[in-house]
């Protein structure tokens, strides 16, 4: 079975990158060290330092593992893929909420870099699926719990 495609931009590819070596080059240091200290307060079996020490183990050595296979199925869109006429990902697209009159900014990314609180929604979100390939000046109905938003596609840039 293939590991699925991981879809990332120039800034994506670079902070997974800089996540992954702080990972290897730091915090599996810091936490040795703790574990070490922790080791040296005597009995293990009854001992929270170790067993958070260890447990904060586990964590990092998944992290790097998923980053590790992220970075190695990725797919890098480069800029010059990003086309202005259509939404595709990477690009930056401004929608209009044809309900409210509120207009928001969303740069569209694979879903190993989004984040709502920055404004980054995935290709799979329901906004970013409803208006990916979309022209500007289209109207798109993106389903969400609370019902049906229409919004209209006011600008897209790279």
């Amino acid at each position: 079975m293939s590991d699925k495609e991981v879809i990332l931009t120039q800034d994506g590819l670079k902070r997974l990158e800089e996540e992954l070596e702080n990972l290897k080059s730091v915090r599996r240091r810091e936490v040795a060290e703790r574990i070490k200290t922790a080791i040296g307060y005597g009995d293990i079996s009854e001992n929270s330092e170790y067993e958070d020490a260890k447990n904060e183990q586990a964590f990092i050595e998944g992290r790097i593992i998923t980053l590790e296979k992220m970075l190695r199925n990725a797919r890098i869109i480069n800029n010059d893929e990003i086309d202005t006429d259509t939404v595709s990902i990477g690009s930056t697209v401004t929608v209009e909420d044809l309900e409210f009159g509120d207009t928001m900014e969303y740069a569209i990314v694979g879903t190993a870099e989004s984040d709502p609180l920055q404004n980054k929604i995935s290709n799979e979100s329901p906004v970013g699926k409803a208006i990916l390939g979309k022209k500007k000046g289209a109207i798109v109905d993106v389903t969400v719990p609370a019902g049906v938003i229409q919004y209209k596609i006011v600008d897209i840039k790279k």
